[in-house]
């Protein structure tokens, strides 16, 4: 599996604990370093993951502004905690702009999360709302 991969898996399962237990925020990072050790001894570059989590929880206002924005199906605080943190780690992807890391990497990384973790419908779901997320920042971006 490669890493970059592993590290947005680890980094969805903290997310998704960290929301469960309704932690303070710093908490996330001590749940990442301990999934971290668990389950990414094969990883070669723990600081994408890092930087990830930081980023997600730096920006998480934000971040569910966007999705409550973009998601016209049901209420933001209905979304189920799997999909909430596989859009949010998304969309903060989405919105670094990273250019190592394109737009549709991102997006197909979330879908296969979603298919990895959740059912055909969850795919569905995350595919339509990043569909969304993402016309929403970069018509944004194109008319400033």
């Amino acid at each position: 599996m490669a890493t970059r991969h592993l590290s947005r898996i680890i980094v969805m399962q903290t997310l998704y604990e960290w929301q469960f237990n309704n932690y303070p925020k710093e908490k996330s990072f001590e749940i990442f370093e301990r999934n971290l050790s668990e389950f990414g001894q094969d990883i070669d570059e723990p600081e994408f993951g890092r930087e990830l989590l930081r980023g997600v929880m730096e920006k998480i206002e934000e971040i569910d502004q966007i999705l409550c924005n973009s998601i016209k199906s049901l209420p933001y605080e209905n979304v189920p905690l799997l999909e909430k943190s596989i859009l949010r780690l998304a969309t903060y992807e989405l919105l670094k702009n990273d250019s190592s890391v394109p737009s549709r990497v991102v997006i197909n990384e979330a879908i296969e999360l979603s298919k990895n973790f959740g059912t055909k419908a969850t795919a569905k779901f995350i595919n339509g709302v990043l569909a969304t997320v993402y016309e929403n920042i970069f018509s944004k971006n194109k008319s400033k």
